[in-house]
């Protein structure tokens, strides 16, 4: 049987078909956002007790990258802060957040392989799951990102 329309109506074409939004990438993403929170938070605290007390992390011998104590604080506490904002940044659901969240977490993996003689155990969880939110932040697609925030295609 034909399909009938009113005189007003035009006769659409076939429309692109709504993508499907994996529930596991936009749990990846939530998950990303939360552990770069947590990391930055992480950051901003070891930073925050190397300011305050120059004693906190020891000297360690023939180490080539053993910088000031306080001055390795300071950065630690400005990292914090900006893994922080670009995790906030990531439920924008914008693609540049997911960029920009990519490359922090790279950087923040590479700032706790520096610190790895200072605190060898939780700087390897922390490159651990700076690794992990790289992982599932490149999983996720740009049109799940769409479907779940109304982000623009």
């Amino acid at each position: 049987m034909a399909e009938q329309i009113s005189p007003g109506q035009a006769r659409s074409a076939a429309s692109e078909p709504e993508p499907r939004v994996r529930p596991a990438a936009v749990g990846g993403v939530v998950f990303a956002a939360f552990v770069m929170g947590i990391i930055g938070a992480y950051h901003a605290i070891a930073g925050l007790s190397a300011v305050l007390n120059d004693n906190f992390y020891q000297a360690q011998n023939d180490y080539a990258f053993d910088f000031d104590v306080n001055a390795r604080g300071w950065v630690q506490m400005i990292t914090g802060v900006i893994v922080f904002a670009a995790a906030v940044s990531l439920f924008s659901g914008r693609t540049w957040a997911r960029i920009v969240v990519i490359v922090i977490a790279a950087m923040s993996a590479l700032e706790n392989f520096f610190f790895t003689p200072y605190q060898p155990v939780w700087s390897a969880i922390l490159i651990a799951l700076d690794i992990l939110v790289i992982w599932s932040l490149v999983m996720y697609g740009h049109r799940e990102a769409h479907r779940a925030y109304g982000a623009p295609l």
